[in-house]
């Protein structure tokens, strides 16, 4: 995630970065605006357009889907940032959850019971770690200490991950409880934080596993792409030469609003704009770390 000074005014609003949408536009914006210089010089010097009558009849026509494509726009850009803050709730109860359950852990056991601690205090982050790889990647990969827990045997890579991991973490709260060091209260709240921790996975799934439908995606594109092309003809005996520059500011305005919203959409990958996933798991690394 690109992080910056939102109180700024100089330092990034005026200069390129990774996430500026410039960057990956450019090429399509020189293009137009050649199509629109060239097109421009045709009605202009060759084939005279300006007396035709059809030519207002474009400029109503863009002055009237001016105001459809920005209510678009607008939907499309609020749908996305919308799966991007979910998003971003989720993970900050993944946050929360991780620490309740280290504060709950670390008030029932004592301190002879470390073998306890060390293993709660690698396996609550090791969960936020398998979700992160898990929604970048489908292929996950762990390192686990096998021969110091026998049961992380049941864990395999072609599975779901961020299950087995629950599922682990929930054997050992079991064999907590079967050995005496918790009660029957005890055991029900540390589930209840199990719980929370599959469901906080099934709400990530759910925006990654559901983009936006691909016929309104692609109908944007199609509408943006045919108001830009069209925009010079009726445009270009009011502005003349001036309208290349404009139509292709506005090419660039209209694209990068649909680039951010594609961007946004998925926040869960590597992305100027995504979520700082990584620093999350690091946070919930330390802060369980500090607590067990």
């Amino acid at each position: 995630m690109y992080i910056y000074d939102s109180k700024t005014w100089f330092d990034f609003k005026f200069l390129l970065s990774k996430a500026d949408t410039l960057r990956k536009m450019l090429p399509i914006l020189i293009a137009i605006f050649i199509y629109c210089a060239v097109l421009g010089y045709l009605e202009i010097e060759v084939w005279h357009l300006s007396s035709n009558s059809w030519i207002k009849n474009i400029n109503l026509m863009h002055t009237t889907l001016g105001f459809v494509i920005s209510l678009l726009v607008v939907f499309r850009t609020n749908t996305a940032y919308d799966r991007w803050w979910e998003g971003r709730k989720l993970w900050g109860s993944l946050v929360n959850n991780s620490r309740n359950f280290a504060i709950k852990l670390a008030s029932v056991l004592d301190s002879k019971d470390e073998e306890y601690r060390l293993f709660f205090r690698k396996y609550i982050p090791l969960y936020a770690e398998s979700l992160k790889i898990h929604l970048q990647s489908e292929s996950t990969r762990l390192s686990l200490d096998v021969k110091e827990h026998p049961e992380l045997y049941i864990l395999e890579k072609d599975k779901h991950i961020p299950n087995q991991v629950a599922r682990v973490l929930s054997l050992k709260v079991q064999h907590m409880y079967k050995e005496g060091i918790i009660t029957d209260a005890h055991m029900i709240n540390l589930n209840n934080e199990l719980s929370a921790l599959t469901d906080i996975c099934g709400g990530c799934e759910r925006i990654k596993n559901t983009p936006i439908p691909y016929s309104y995606s692609s109908f944007i594109k199609r509408f943006i792409m045919i108001y830009v092309i069209t925009l010079p003809i009726g445009y270009v005996f009011q502005l003349g030469y001036y309208v290349a520059p404009l139509v292709t500011f506005i090419a660039y305005v209209l694209g990068s609003l649909e680039l951010i919203a594609e961007e946004i959409e998925d926040p869960f990958g590597g992305d100027p704009n995504d979520l700082p996933l990584q620093k999350i798991c690091n946070n919930i690394q330390k802060h369980v770390g500090e607590i067990l």
